[in-house]
């Protein structure tokens, strides 16, 4: 069977999307903090004032690595009186991508942490 040249700018369209979308996702835990974040609200529900006082940082970066987690359907918020509460909004699926990743670095040894252009003293 052969595709038209339409059947296949659609499916490498398709192919775009799906890499631009999962490069989305991976910008949610490609900081630090965000990540630190995210094995946090691993372990349950956080709120802001929680995490900053986990994290040592200042409320509003918390917010701000929080509100792009939320944007990215990472996390999701609900509110407890006045406060808002943060959790996994897939915890299986994301600590399954966590542990994927656990994995992925055993098997790379150090070639992460010595790249030179994103490991331990390279361009970020």
């Amino acid at each position: 069977m052969t595709m038209t040249a339409t059947a296949i700018d659609e499916e490498s369209g398709a192919e775009a999307d799906a890499v631009s979308a999962a490069a989305c996702l991976f910008h949610g835990f490609s900081e630090r903090s965000r990540l630190t974040i995210v094995q946090h609200l691993a372990l349950g529900e956080h709120r802001v004032v929680d995490l900053t006082r986990h994290l040592g940082l200042a409320q509003s970066t918390v917010s701000k690595h929080l509100s792009c987690l939320l944007d990215c359907g990472i996390v999701e918020v609900r509110t407890q009186g006045r406060a808002s509460v943060y959790s996994l909004a897939h915890p299986e699926e994301t600590l399954d991508l966590l542990a994927a990743a656990e994995r992925l670095l055993g098997a790379t040894g150090d070639a992460v942490v010595l790249c030179p252009r994103y490991g331990k003293g390279g361009a970020r």
